[in-house]
């Protein structure tokens, strides 16, 4: 099945790249590497905004780092024409906006995780990362995350 296919069998339609909201560019590409920058949930086309561990709870970000992983790929598929080019998802950072005493924030990033691997499979969506809990997130969003991809 194609990655297009596994979009569209998960009901997703892939965003147009985001304007950035600050002095940096989406994404670049240096060599066969794609770097993504940090997308913030959105929810209604509008920051995903809450801390977790005080008004949202792991499953609720989980959903917003699904929701931050289908416009990453959206961003991705912008970088390089089609998704079909993705060689490997190499890496994941998320950043989850939390309280001292959150610590689940590896559950949370298993949302974008976990669709990354449905759309691209194993043996290409699967990747190294690293989740940590943070103090604030712009405009107060509940998670942001940045990816690397290898493309051919």
């Amino acid at each position: 099945m194609s990655i297009s296919d596994r979009l569209q069998a998960l009901g997703i339609t892939l965003p147009a790249m985001a304007v950035p909201a600050a002095a940096y560019v989406p994404f670049v590409r240096t060599g066969n590497l794609v770097f993504i920058s940090g997308h913030i949930a959105k929810k209604d086309g509008k920051p995903w905004v809450g801390q977790l561990g005080l008004s949202m709870g792991t499953e609720e970000g989980k959903a917003a780092a699904r929701a931050i992983a289908i416009d990453l790929m959206g961003t991705l598929q912008a970088a390089v024409g089609d998704l079909a080019r993705v060689k490997r998802i190499v890496k994941v950072l998320s950043l989850v906006n939390s309280t001292p005493t959150f610590t689940e924030q590896h559950l949370v990033t298993n949302g974008c995780s976990q669709l990354l691997v449905e759309v691209f499979g194993p043996e290409v969506g699967a990747h190294a990362r690293s989740a940590f809990g943070v103090a604030q997130l712009p405009m107060g969003a509940c998670v942001e995350i940045e990816l690397t991809a290898e493309v051919g």
